[in-house]
Order: C-alpha cells, then structure tokens, then sequence
C-alpha cells in the first residue's frame, strides 16, 4: 500500500471548510455550478459502475455509487483514468456531483454516451479545486463518464461519491443486476504450471419436455418451441433463482439444482430424449485457471442461436466438433445416418467471462464473452466456468433424414443456463478440480490421482 502525504480516511481540509465548499458550490460562486434542478431525482444510485483502473480491491469503481461518503473509488497513478456509470437506460441527465478526495482532478470532462462507445462532452474544466462540486449540466445518454485527465497530486484519482441527476425516460427491461456486483478486475494473463485437465462433470438427466424458456419468455408458458430440461425438476416458465433454489434436481450432486435446457429432439413427430446422465463438463476457458471463480447466484444465459445459419454455428467460438453417430463425424448439420451404430452427439462451448454488472441482459448473451487466445475481454474481466454439453440422443439405426430439432435444423441448436447451485459446493468443486488442475467426475474425483481426495462425499454432498 502506498505512503500518503494525507490521511486515507478523509482529506486534510475540515469538514467545516468542506461543508463551505459545498454551500458555495450550489450558490454558484466561482462560475463552477449554479443551483440544482430540484426537480430532478438521483438517478445514479447502486447502479453498474465500470472504471479504466483501481489502485486495489480496496477502491472500486461501485464506492462512488453506494451512498456511503468514507467509501472511495481510488484509480492507478497516470494520466488519464475514467469512470462511468450505466443508468440503465436512456436519460436526461440535469446535475451531477462529485465528492473528491485529497487525490482530485484538476481537468477531467462530465460526459454522456448512448452505447458507451461514442462520448459527449456536456461539462469540462481545467481548474478543478477538487472538493465537493455541485455542476448543472444538459446531456442526454444512458452512460456519464467522468473523464479524468491531469491529476492534482502524483498519485491516481480518488473519489468519494458519483451523482448524477435527471431521468431515465426509457428503462429498458431485461437487465438483472449482480449483488454485489464483481467490478475492477483486470483480465489475468498468467499463465500458471501446466496441468493437462481443470474440469469436474454436473452428471444430470433429462426431466421432462415443455414448450417453455424462462429466459427468453419469462412468466409466458408456451411461449417458446419444445425444449427438453434436465437439472432441476421445476423449471417452466416462472423459474425463479427462488424456486429453483427449492426444487428438486436429477444431477447426482444434490447441490445443483440449476436448470439446463436445449431444443427437443424429433424424429418425424416422435420425441427423442436423451436417456440417462448426461455429461455437462465445468472446464477452464482461460489459460490460468486459477482465476477462475464461482458462478454467481442466478447467473443465466443463452448459448447459440436458434436462427443461427450453418456457417454461423460452425464458426461460433462454442463450436467442438459438430454431430456425431457411429462413424459419421464433423457434421455441421443433424446426419441422415448413423455407420456403425450409436447415438446422435454433439459438443458445445458455453462463453466463460462475465462482465461482473449483470445476470442477464436483453439478448441473454452481452453479459457473457468467449476468451481470446485464453484471456478474458477487458469488458468482460471476470473468469468464470466453461460449460461444455456432452449430449447423446438414442436413435434408430438406418435412416436418420427425419431428425430434427423443435429450433429447426441441426444448426439451430442452442441452450441455456440458469445457475441454482449451492454455493459452497459449486465453490468446493471450482477450487479442487478447476483451479487444482483435475480432471473430476461429479464427486469432485480424479482417478488417476486418487491421492488428491474428493470435493464431495459419496453422497455427492460437502463432507
């Protein structure tokens, strides 16, 4: 931790000469700020804050959001840092207000952003006293972005509080907020000692076929084409993190009750299920595995596209190797026949960093990444476990060219996720075979190196 030429806890100024900086800050003395648009409510309040940097956990970017004026959000020690806050929404924005500490900025730029790519300056100065500022803006944009660009110490920014005011004229639905929300983290680049597996198996059979996706339709039954659900035994389409949470499950470890679920399969119009456990691997996506974490509660998303074209679903970064049967491999749609016997099979990724902010998002999808060459996105910093569906379907021998999906053709294949796990167990398992670097079954057990122990006991539960 660095030596501070001021205490941490608050600036060297007094509270009484904060307090007069406050009064003249609404007055308007100084030409800084005029007197604030009452009308107007706090629309910045425990929403997703993002920032280029932080000097440690100690300081994230969320401090500036909470509404605890000794929490800070502290960045790294150059020129230029910023944070931003999402409000969810497109808004007007009328006042902001910045509470520094000792560590301030003496230029920085107020502004607003639609897509959080292009900005708009709606406030900038050069000869900022840092302190409390109270500034009567006029922007529009679901983004405010505090850009910061000359420092008034040589150490980084630091801010206590980050206000903004206005209204958000379209709330857009679909966004479900982490608590608390993971932000700060830098996507790692080590690369730890090699170990050839970083993976344990979620071993669950299918439950029962409903034309429901509490996703993508949530409380709309019959909403969506067939799908066919494994894990837990309530999912429909009022799912719930509650309900799932109480419900039954037909993995073999009892602390997994999260809801899988992926198009059912036909042939001609007979149902094909799959029979028995099926293989879910929880994997590594990122080559140092020991930053991956825990999903967290209620975690849900959608892999794939049903209206995906043949050439999309091959190229996804969640493509294996296609459908398999017998010896008829790589095939990028449903085979018409199966040489040698077997069943229909087929591998497919799940993305596996997150950026921290949301459960979900609209599209079910932004809130999750593939790694690049092993390493997370900057957007998406937050490693966390690969899924990775193993499925087999039982099918007739011979003629297979009725096969197909209630999605469409095999290239339409897709699933989803909706994470209900116990969260101790899912963390005992991540820990010991995933950042352990084993290769599990779903007892949290390598064979192959038995002296290692199990995550789970027997009964597949915490010991």
């Amino acid at each position: 931790m660095r030596p501070r030429f001021l205490s941490r806890g608050r600036p060297r100024r007094t509270a009484l000469a904060v307090a007069f900086a406050a009064v003249l800050a609404l007055a308007g003395i100084g030409g800084t700020a005029r007197q604030a648009v009452a009308a107007d409510g706090l629309i910045s309040q425990s929403k997703p804050v993002t920032a280029s940097s932080i000097e440690s956990l100690n300081f994230p970017a969320g401090a500036v959001v909470d509404g605890d004026p000794t929490s800070r959000w502290a960045s790294n020690w150059s020129d230029p840092q910023w944070i931003q806050i999402d409000l969810g929404g497109p808004a007007t924005v009328s006042k902001v207000e910045l509470s520094w500490e000792a560590a301030y900025a003496t230029a920085y730029q107020l502004q607003t952003s639609s897509d959080a790519a292009t900005w708009s300056t709606i406030y900038s100065t050069t000869t900022s006293a840092g302190g409390v500022q109270s500034l009567n803006v006029n922007g529009t944009g679901r983004y405010v972005r505090l850009n910061a660009t000359q420092r008034a110490t040589q150490y980084g920014y630091s801010l206590y509080e980050f206000k903004v005011y206005g209204t958000v004229t379209t709330p857009q639905t679909g966004y479900v907020l982490a608590n608390p929300q993971v932000t700060g983290v830098t996507p790692s680049t080590a690369n730890p000692p090699h170990t050839y597996f970083h993976e344990f198996q979620a071993n669950c059979s299918p439950t029962h076929n409903l034309p429901d996706d509490p996703i993508v339709f949530p409380g709309l039954a019959g909403a969506s084409h067939m799908h066919t659900f494994m894990g837990n035994t309530t999912t429909t389409a009022t799912s719930t993190p509650a309900s799932l949470a109480a419900g039954g499950t037909t993995c073999l470890a009892p602390g997994d009750k999260s809801a899988y679920w992926m198009p059912t399969m036909y042939n001609g119009a007979t149902e094909v299920n799959p029979v028995g456990l099926q293989t879910i691997y929880y994997k590594t996506g990122v080559t140092d595995y020991t930053s991956v974490r825990p999903f967290p509660p209620g975690l849900r998303f959608v892999v794939g596209s049903p209206s995906a074209t043949q050439t999309e679903f091959a190229t996804n970064p969640g493509y294996v190797a296609g459908w398999e049967c017998g010896n008829s491999y790589h095939n990028t749609d449903l085979p018409t026949s199966c040489p040698g016997g077997g069943a229909v099979n087929l591998r497919y990724q799940a993305p596996s960093c997150w950026n921290g902010l949301y459960l979900d998002t609209p599209d079910h999808k932004s809130h999750m990444a593939y790694p690049v060459n092993g390493v997370c996105p900057s957007t998406h910093p937050v490693a966390l476990p690969m899924i990775e569906f193993k499925m087999a379907w039982p099918v007739p021998s011979g003629d297979l060219s009725q096969l197909r999906l209630a999605s469409g053709r095999g290239y339409s294949f897709h699933y989803d996720f909706f994470n209900a796990w116990d969260a101790p167990t899912l963390a005992a398992l991540v820990n010991h075979c995933i950042i352990g670097g084993l290769q599990c079954n779903a007892r949290g057990y390598d064979e192959t190196q038995p002296g290692r122990g199990a995550a789970l006991n027997e009964q597949y539960l915490l010991p």
